[in-house]
């Protein structure tokens, strides 16, 4: 079956690899979350479904990927229906969500429109490299064969969509609760309940049937277009490819913002959360809650 596959992928190669192409490429995300460990204690069924149901546009988008040989764009398709829904949760999510991403492979290059606590950042470095290793799995998405690949990314601090609860929580909860007398009263999950991992494991699968290094996001460097992106609990599917489109966009860098390199931006989201959990603790967290009534 390995030869086959190989011989396959080798006459697919040929014609796209002679060639100077272009295309786009539509990605489907989805996240779950885990309501029993980030919502609040005691929670009903019904008050689940209802916030899950808010956070659908946050959980559930479609992103664009244009490309060509050696440039990519990376942006959200907004629909009516998201932007409708964009409140609460799914607006201070957004506050620090990237924006428009583009790679130059040839020059090394990522730029990316970044707007965090509504302040727009312009984010001009070097691609950031994972050390792939390529598998002998495969499967076919869509008309492409795809090859498997992993690799571990270390963590940025403004991947909160990564964040965890703390493993020691659930005894020091318990405690408290005992001590406030507040065991039936429904408990908010905290800024001190959750902890940022420092590595995640990645899997893409890519197909060397269209040729180049390109991929959703920040990912990039396999022998072949990614299509299918597995990051914790977000999966990225491409649902449809259109290959030298006639009214292909012009694939350009964002301009607006305030240019900082992806480590000084790093610093500024760092020292923006701890001045949330300090404002947090200020106002008196959960000691203050456990003390009304």
């Amino acid at each position: 079956m390995k030869p086959i596959i190989t011989l396959l992928l080798l006459l697919f190669m040929g014609p796209l690899s002679a060639q100077d192409f272009s295309g786009q490429a539509y990605y489907q995300s989805k996240t779950t979350v885990d309501m029993d460990g980030f919502g609040r204690e005691g929670m009903s069924e019904d008050m689940k479904k209802q916030i899950m149901a808010r956070m659908k546009s946050y959980l559930e988008k479609t992103y664009v990927l244009s490309f060509n040989g050696q440039e990519s764009l990376y942006s959200e398709e907004v629909t009516l229906d998201a932007a409708g829904q964009s409140r609460g949760f799914g607006i201070m999510m957004a506050s620090m969500e990237p924006g428009m991403q583009y790679k130059n492979i040839g020059q090394n290059q990522l730029v990316e429109a970044h707007e965090f606590f509504g302040k727009e950042f312009l984010i001009k470095d070097g691609l950031t490299t994972l050390d792939w290793e390529v598998t002998k799995e495969s499967k076919v998405i869509g008309q492409y064969i795809a090859i498997k690949a992993t690799a571990v990314k270390e963590v940025k601090p403004d991947e909160f969509n990564l964040m965890r609860r703390r493993p020691d929580n659930d005894d020091k909860k318990d405690k408290q609760e005992d001590d406030s007398g507040a065991q039936d009263q429904a408990k908010e999950t905290t800024p001190e309940d959750v902890v940022m991992p420092e590595t995640v494991e990645v899997t893409a699968w890519f197909t060397p049937q269209i040729p180049i290094g390109h991929g959703p996001g920040e990912y990039w460097g396999l022998p072949g277009l990614i299509l299918e992106l597995n990051i914790d609990r977000t999966t990225l599917l491409c649902s449809k490819i259109v290959m030298n489109p006639k009214n292909m966009p012009e694939i350009e860098a964002p301009r607006k913002g305030e240019v900082v390199t992806q480590e000084a931006f790093q610093e500024i989201v760092t020292k923006k959360t701890q001045e949330l959990r300090a404002n947090w603790r200020g106002r008196g967290g959960r000691g203050s809650r456990g003390g009304r009534g």
